[in-house]
C-alpha cells in the first residue's frame, strides 16, 4: 500500500463516526467501489430481488447482525449466483463474495460483521443471466475492527477450526432446509490489541469457506477481517436424499492489516454432518 493510501487508512481509524460518514453520503461508493468491483456495469438497486436487515444503530459494532431476505426462489432457469457484501467505510470495505447455486433453494444468508464506522452496508446480487442488483443499509457503529479480542485469546486458538452444523427444523427432502453453520475462530482483524500483552495482534482470519452436500457445491465463499470472530453463518439447501454435509475452510494471516501482498495461507480444516 503506497504512503497515500496508509495515511488515508489512519484517517479513518482516528476519525469520530459522525465525521467519517454521514447518512446520505455515498461518496466512497460513486468514487471508488463501484469501480473497482463493477467498473462499466448496470446496478439496479432496489429491494425486490434481495433485501438487507441489519440494526440502524449496532449494540456491539464487533458483532453486527446482518441478514440478506431473498424474493425470488432459486430455480435451474432464474437464480441468484452470487452475492457481494461490502461496507462502504470499513478499513477494508469487502465482506465476503458469496457463490450460490439453484439447489440453494432460497439465498438467503446471515451472519455476524464488524462494522467499524457510520456506514453503508451493501449487497450486490448478481443474478444467473448476468445482472446486477444491488440492496443498502445504513448502520451506525464505531470501532468494529478495532474492538478488543479478549482476554481468553489462548482458549479461542486451542478450538480453533472447529466447526458444527446444526438443522433446527430437521431434514426436509426436495425443499429448502435452513443450515447454521458455526465456526470456532478469532478472525483476528490485524487492528486489535490483545489485553493481555497490549501489542496490536497481526491478522489472522478465514479466508475460504466451501460447504458441500454429497459434494456438490451447496456455498462457496471468499470473507475477509470484516467477519466476526466465531463466525455463524444461516443459509439454505435443498437435499434430494440423505446424504453428507461438508464444510472446509481455509484461514490466513498478514503482518499487518495494510500489508495483504504478505500475507501466507494458513491451515484448512474440516467437518461433517451426515443427513438420514
Amino acid at each position: 500500500m503506497n504512503v497515500t493510501k496508509f495515511l488515508s487508512l489512519v484517517l479513518v481509524l482516528s476519525m469520530p463516526p459522525w465525521a467519517a460518514f454521514a447518512e446520505g453520503d455515498e461518496n466512497e461508493w460513486n468514487a471508488t467501489l463501484k469501480n473497482q468491483y463493477f467498473a462499466g456495469k448496470t446496478i439496479k438497486e432496489g429491494n425486490d430481488v434481495i433485501e438487507l436487515e441489519a440494526p440502524y444503530r449496532a449494540e456491539d459494532p464487533a458483532l453486527v447482525p446482518l441478514k440478506i431476505v431473498s424474493k425470488i426462489p432459486q430455480t435451474q432457469d432464474a437464480y441468484i449466483k452470487k452475492i457481494l457484501v461490502l461496507v462502504d467505510k470499513n478499513p477494508f470495505p469487502f465482506v465476503g463474495e458469496f457463490v450460490l447455486t439453484p439447489d440453494s433453494g432460497k439465498a438467503d444468508l446471515a451472519m455476524r460483521i464488524r462494522v467499524n464506522t457510520y456506514s453503508y452496508i451493501r449487497a450486490i446480487a448478481e443474478l444467473n443471466d448476468g445482472s446486477l442488483v444491488m440492496t443498502k443499509k445504513f448502520v451506525k457503529a464505531s470501532g468494529g475492527c478495532s474492538a478488543p479480542i479478549g482476554a481468553d485469546l489462548d482458549a479461542s486458538l486451542k478450538r480453533l477450526g472447529k466447526m458444527k452444523f446444526r438443522l433446527d427444523e430437521g431434514v426436509k427432502t426436495a425443499e429448502p432446509n435452513l443450515v447454521q453453520l458455526m465456526i470456532s475462530h478469532p478472525n483476528i482483524t490485524g487492528m486489535q490489541m490483545d489485553q493481555m500483552t497490549r501489542f496490536v495482534k497481526k491478522s489472522h482470519f478465514i479466508e475460504q469457506l466451501k460447504v458441500t452436500f454429497n459434494g456438490k457445491p451447496v456455498l462457496t465463499a471468499k470473507t475477509d477481517i470484516a467477519i466476526s470472530s466465531d463466525p455463524n453463518f444461516r443459509f439454505y439447501f435443498v437435499p434430494s436424499s440423505a446424504g453428507v454435509l461438508k464444510a472446509e475452510i481455509s484461514d490466513t494471516s498478514c503482518e499487518s492489516p495494510i500489508a495483504r501482498d504478505a500475507c501466507t495461507k494458513g491451515a484448512t480444516y474440516s467437518e461433517t454432518y451426515a443427513l438420514k
